[in-house]
């Protein structure tokens, strides 16, 4: 499995948007330069995390992005998710009818079990964590707007 391009540039939003705390207005191209992303792709993006409750989108001339949540309540997890869907690492956990096998088969078990594995280490990777970490973005790069 390997994030999509949306997935990741997703992240990189609310990463940017995280560390400027919840509430804050962000300028859209502000949020691009930063951390290099194509600025019609942050629209795309911005809709699918505003539809999925974690961001804002302020329309105007002082609008941008705005984080909804506090940054220990968002995880990878729902970043991810919400751009790309429901993590499945093969058919037969997304539609189990898709296999006769998939009740004996020692592989779906396998698939199963990273499944739960995966989903469990992004929900526990939230962004306030992730700010601690220092290393996904440049410090200097990314001041508050203002």
């Amino acid at each position: 499995m390997r994030l999509t391009r949306a997935g990741e540039y997703a992240v990189r939003s609310v990463l940017y948007l995280a560390s400027q705390g919840q509430g804050v207005v962000c300028n859209r191209k502000k949020i691009a330069n930063a951390m290099d992303i194509p600025t019609q792709f942050l629209a795309k993006i911005a809709q699918q995390l505003a539809h999925a409750g974690l961001i804002e989108i302020v329309q105007g001339s002082k609008g941008g992005l705005r984080l909804v949540k506090s940054p220990e309540k968002v995880s990878l997890l729902d970043v991810v998710e919400a751009v790309i869907g429901e993590i499945f690492l093969n058919d037969c956990l997304l539609k189990p009818e898709s296999c006769n096998r998939h009740n004996a088969c020692a592989a779906h078990m396998v698939w199963q079990k990273a499944r739960k594995q995966l989903r469990e280490t992004l929900r526990d990777a939230t962004f306030d964590k992730l700010l601690q970490e220092n290393r996904c973005y440049n410090p200097i790069e990314i001041q508050a707007d203002g």
